[in-house]
């Protein structure tokens, strides 16, 4: 076995003493466990997430432990709780202003859907301004099912690569627009 054929199985190992693995491995690897969250908190999905950062549950074990209240040092958007229209643009500005790569977890039933409350004034899911990474069900949702969303974005992390995420970002964000065009009644 040469060493073309170790460097292409990335992360095996080699004897007792050394790992073989590509650089952009490694910094997907490292990227997974290093998401600082931005939580966007509105309603009881807030209190749950206070809950998941506490000793019970130690979301740090994740590599997410540091909440930033400045999006410009977040990484990750916790949408926890209703968000309204009038709430949208603010969000959608949040979310432009965290740093690149930027991820999106939609936290309970009012983030995802619009929850109970199918008004005029509440948006029926965020995923019609922002591109949503993953989903988390519940009302409000337990930390366990906080945790493992953030392990699926680990995940998701670790197998993507910077220009495949861009894409994907940039596909995600043509249909929102698509799908928000103006209705043109002629």
């Amino acid at each position: 076995m040469g060493l073309k054929d170790l460097m292409s199985k990335p992360g095996e190992m080699l004897g007792d003493m050394a790992q073989v693995a590509n650089l952009d491995s490694v910094i997907q690897w490292g990227k997974s466990y290093s998401l600082w969250p931005y939580p966007f908190a509105t309603a009881c999905c807030g209190i749950e997430y206070m809950s998941t950062s506490c000793s019970d549950y130690d979301i740090a074990r994740f590599g997410a432990e540091r909440p930033s209240f400045s999006p410009r040092q977040a990484d990750m958007i916790l949408v926890l709780g209703t968000i309204t229209y009038k709430m949208a643009p603010v969000l959608r500005e949040i979310y432009d202003q965290l740093a690149e790569p930027k991820y999106v977890i939609s936290v309970g039933a009012c983030a995802s859907s619009g929850g109970m409350f199918h008004t005029y004034g509440v948006l029926q899911g965020i995923d019609r301004i922002l591109p949503v990474d993953v989903y988390v069900p519940g009302c409000p949702p337990r930390p366990e099912a906080l945790l493992d969303a953030v392990i699926k974005l680990q995940e998701k992390v670790k197998s993507q690569g910077l220009e495949n995420r861009r894409q994907e970002v940039m596909r995600k964000i043509q249909e929102i627009n698509e799908r928000n065009r103006p209705l043109v009644v002629r």
